[in-house]
């Protein structure tokens, strides 16, 4: 065990062990934790047996097991009608130290086990949502400022054709059709500029001074260009997606090496015949990387178009309207779906780049 590991286990047992000592909860019938005194003593002798891991070699998922069972008894114990005590926050903190602990040393195992390295991230994301549940409810933290993750799952069901609604305006109307549109033309237009200096020369740092306009002053002018409906958010998305696959596929397409530019003259290769077999290819990577980042401005663009005008639907309405009502888990449940979309949007991305591009080093490098 590295030091750090060693540091992290001495301090999730010591967190362990003190909260028994101390009280669970404030309120009168659980005050030196009367109620959860099983569940946090049971969580004290796991923490102090998984000391042996000093003399002997103890699994990863010794240490996963022990925080899962942390967890379980923070929110077991959590009640909206009383304040949390120092056991509480004690057993909680020593709970994201083992997870914390088991994510060191799975990570220094994967050169052998590299399919479990999802389990990292996926430990991580389930622990900050274990911390947020508990910090909103043991800490009694208004819905006004912060609602729970259960609150916000729960108005997730309850809104589910609404969500679905603003979904389909938004992400499908808008987003795809602008990122369609946007990345196309950038595309296109690039082909152009590197074939013509003069639009290399003269297009460029047009783009660079376009691409630094405001989003909030391009908005509402499209609005009023284009109208309320989808098509005025789309418009935005079209500018916001256009200059950096321009500029990417640019700087791609002029990633070839001399050499290999010369092969293809010495095969009496044309323009066009480089481009499709050498430079495209080599420009991938930058493509692939512009696509990528125009998949979440995308739905930035699209979201944020919307408060300057819309149906009485989509995600920006939305946002818009409810938090106005200080409907609060109304708002983090359409950010919930508006981050879920984004992710699921990059990751399509990225795997169709892994199939084409996977002869590139940056790829293979990837895979075991």
């Amino acid at each position: 065990m590295s030091g750090l590991q060693k540091l992290l286990a001495v301090i999730a047992t010591a967190l362990a062990i003190l909260s028994v000592l101390v009280p669970f909860g404030t309120s009168p019938d659980r005050v030196f934790g009367a109620l959860d005194m099983p569940g946090v003593l049971g969580f004290a002798l796991l923490a102090l047996a998984s000391l042996v891991r000093f003399r002997v070699r103890v699994s990863p998922f010794a240490d996963l097991g022990i925080a899962v069972f942390g967890a379980f008894v923070v929110i077991r114990s959590l009640d909206p009608v009383e304040t949390a005590g120092p056991g509480f926050w004690l057993v909680l903190v020593s709970a994201w130290a083992f997870a914390w602990l088991f994510a060191e040393r799975l990570a220094g195992r994967l050169s052998r086990t590299a399919r479990l390295g999802v389990l990292i991230p996926l430990v991580f994301g389930l622990s900050i949502l274990v911390a947020w549940e508990a910090i909103t409810r043991g800490g009694n933290v208004p819905k006004v400022l912060l609602p729970s993750p259960s609150g916000i799952w729960q108005t997730l069901i309850a809104n589910v054709p609404k969500l679905w609604a603003d979904f389909e305006q938004t992400f499908m109307k808008a987003v795809l059709t602008g990122y369609l549109m946007g990345c196309g033309a950038g595309f296109v237009v690039a082909v152009a500029v590197d074939r013509s200096p003069f639009l290399k020369r003269g297009l460029l740092p047009l783009g660079s001074f376009v691409s630094a306009l405001p989003l909030i002053g391009i908005a509402p002018i499209m609005v009023m260009w284009f109208g309320f409906d989808w098509p005025s958010k789309a418009a935005v998305v079209v500018i916001m997606t256009f200059f950096p696959m321009l500029v990417n596929t640019v700087a791609g397409l002029n990633v070839a090496g001399r050499m290999e530019r010369d092969l293809m003259r010495t095969y009496a290769a044309g323009y066009w015949q480089s481009l499709v077999k050498l430079r495209l290819p080599a420009a991938a990577p930058f493509i692939f990387n512009a696509l990528k980042i125009n998949s979440t401005l995308a739905l930035i663009g699209a979201i944020v178009a919307e408060f300057f005008g819309t149906p009485i639907v989509g995600m920006g309405f939305r946002i818009s309207s409810e938090i106005g009502k200080l409907n609060v888990e109304m708002v983090w449940a359409e950010i919930a779906v508006a981050a879920l979309a984004g992710s699921a949007f990059y990751w399509v991305v990225a795997i169709v780049e892994r199939a084409i591009t996977f002869w590139h080093p940056s790829v293979r490098g990837g895979r075991t």
